[in-house]
């Protein structure tokens, strides 16, 4: 019976002694003169298992003996029980099929590779050890951060990809159009959807107008920013995580970020522990330590003003001096998390540090936002309590120069049933970042687009 690598692993003793059939990929292939061993992926599972083959069992002993690394094979043989040894089982072959070759010059071989060398083969990098566990975690992650919000009754929104606005005010947007690019009009009144358009740099717009219809909602897609910024945690398309809840003011939306971080480690915890030891030894030393501590501690909360405070005393360790009214440089955030030993939410900043859209405080001088730091990475989440005053909205609106042409609908929020709501934007492979070590985000993204690059 066909069966998958990842089912044995889980009831290695139901299968004991009994003959399976496995397809899958040669990850190494060492033969001697009698018999062979084959390290067999079927992507089923992290690890591979070990195929033994001899010569007296197999007709086509010498065919399989010179079987490259990267042909598809198929596997019939007998499960047996190897406690005494690396793995807890291996197969014996009685029968072993070539489905697809592999030419000589397969670019992973069995050996080192570069973070650098297999961006450049990202096709076929997904076969290596290292990517294998980074996109295993990613689709546990993905799932569990669904798995969260449907358990509390969230309604997931599928938010435009194709926008008139910019939600951030920064600009940074890519631009859709049908216009003849060697022939610029002025207008776009002859464009596709007759006005200037772009992809969306976030869902949350649109996740606000149904916050005000369902309560509680999010969004979880991809997102494109336009920024030339060629560092390994800035890419142009990446996917985010965007809830939105009425009736929630700034201390409810951090409770609610807090459970999320914490849920998803767990589910991490659950389902990749062979990953995490993998990352754990050869990509962070620690990890796994430092995950159970995010996990067992209670998030500390502090004010813009009570960072700087902190920050100002210790410039003399900094790159980058701490500046009230500044944003915080990485270094900054790293600091704070190492200060109180664990992750921090820094609330109550100046207002012209963050978007419009963010509530004003009493103070007239800082907005009821927050950004949630984590030990040795930084920013992972960033969130508000939303503008749910019209008046004030417009005025912030008019001093940060965003034009209301196209967002007179949710300007309309506003006047008809409008209440405070808040929300917050996790980008995913931040999240991963953080969870596997790996500190690119190239190396996070299946097919990564950055400046300059649009491979795949």
């Amino acid at each position: 019976m066909d069966v998958e690598v990842k089912k044995i692993l889980v009831n290695t003793k139901e299968y004991a002694n009994k003959l399976v059939k496995i397809k899958g990929w040669i990850r190494n292939n060492r033969s001697q003169k009698e018999f062979g061993f084959i390290d067999l992926n079927d992507g089923t599972a992290f690890e591979s298992i070990q195929i033994v083959y001899e010569d007296k069992v197999l007709d086509n002993f010498k065919e399989v003996a010179k079987y490259n690394v990267g042909s598809a094979i198929s596997v019939e043989g007998k499960v047996v029980l190897t406690p005494k040894m690396k793995q807890p089982f291996e197969i014996k072959a009685e029968e072993i099929i070539l489905e697809g070759n592999s030419l000589e010059d397969y670019p992973i071989q069995p050996k080192r590779h570069s973070r650098e060398f297999l961006r450049e083969n990202a096709h076929f990098r997904s076969r290596t050890n290292l990517f294998n566990a980074v996109f295993r975690v990613r689709s546990v992650i993905s799932f569990a951060i669904h798995k969260f919000f449907q358990e509390r009754n969230f309604i997931y929104l599928h938010s435009p990809l194709i926008t008139a606005n910019d939600a951030e005010g920064a600009g940074e947007l890519f631009q859709v159009s049908t216009l003849d690019s060697e022939k610029p009009e002025k207008d776009f009144v002859n464009d596709f959807f007759g006005k200037k358009t772009n992809l969306s740099v976030t869902g949350q717009l649109q996740a606000e107008a149904f916050a005000l219809a369902f309560k509680k909602v999010y969004t979880f897609g991809p997102t494109f920013r336009a920024e030339k910024s060629n560092t390994t945690r800035h890419a142009s398309e990446f996917w985010m995580i965007e809830p939105e809840v009425a009736f929630f003011d700034l201390q409810d939306n951090m409770d609610l970020a807090e459970e999320m971080v914490k849920y998803v480690i767990d589910e991490v915890f659950k389902n990749c522990q062979s990953e995490l030891q993998f990352f754990n030894k050869f990509v962070e030393k620690g990890l796994i330590e430092k995950l159970k501590n995010v996990q067992n501690k209670t998030f500390i909360r502090i004010t813009y003003k009570k960072a700087l405070e902190i920050l100002t005393k210790h410039n003399n360790k900094f790159t980058i001096k701490a500046v009230d009214g500044n944003d915080l440089a990485t270094e900054h955030e790293k600091y704070l998390t190492k200060h109180y030993g664990g992750p921090v939410f820094v609330t109550d900043w100046p207002k012209n540090l963050k978007a419009f859209y963010m509530r004003l405080n009493d103070d007239k001088e800082t907005v009821a936002a927050m950004d949630l730091l984590v030990p040795l990475a930084g920013e992972l989440i960033g969130g508000s309590q939303r503008e749910e005053r019209l008046d004030c909205l417009e005025s912030r609106m008019r001093k940060m120069n965003v034009s209301d042409q196209d967002l007179w609908w949710y300007k309309d929020l506003r006047k008809y049933g409008g209440n405070k709501h808040s929300g917050y934007g996790l980008g995913l492979e931040r999240m991963i970042m953080y969870v596997t070590g790996v500190d690119n985000i190239r190396d996070v993204i299946p097919f990564p687009r950055t400046p300059k690059h649009c491979e795949f």
